[in-house]
């Protein structure tokens, strides 16, 4: 796989990780690459909050790939805490090469390390081969999800 870098996102790296979130029929719909300044908003935001890690998967000086991943302090499950995994997404020219994988663990290691006893993720249920890769990778479809559009 070469040498890959997962490090956190810096300003800099927006124009690559939002020409990745559009680049598919979802993102294609909901994502505007043409005006960075939602997403520059958005950046300082997760910037400045501790809970929140965007990343980025660098190879030969290149964005290939990004994810958030989320910490949520909770009171259920006896006061644990979780994390999300949102906005996964590998550049067309990485899919296949395990990268995602390597991102994946590297998100529950990190949640681990972060004090977490779970870690969830949501998948559009249009995605099947992503609940595939997931289910590979040890999740269960264990709940169903909802979503309100504000």
């Amino acid at each position: 796989m070469g040498d890959l870098e997962i490090r956190p996102a810096a300003a800099e790296d927006l124009p690559a990780i939002v020409a990745m979130l559009a680049d598919d029929p979802l993102g294609a719909e909901r994502e505007s690459p043409d005006d960075l300044t939602p997403y520059r908003t958005a950046y300082e935001r997760l910037a400045g909050d501790p809970h929140q890690h965007l990343v980025v998967a660098v190879r030969e000086g290149r964005v290939v790939g990004t994810l958030q991943l989320t910490i949520i302090p909770g009171l259920s499950r006896k006061g644990a805490t979780r994390s999300i995994i949102e906005g996964v997404r590998v550049h067309a020219d990485e899919r296949g090469s395990g990268l995602g994988t390597r991102f994946i663990e590297w998100a529950v290691d990190e949640s681990r390390r972060q004090g977490c006893q779970l870690v969830q993720l949501t998948s559009d249920a249009t995605r099947v081969d992503a609940h595939r890769f997931y289910e590979r990778l040890g999740f269960t479809a264990s709940h169903v999800g909802f979503k309100l559009q504000l």
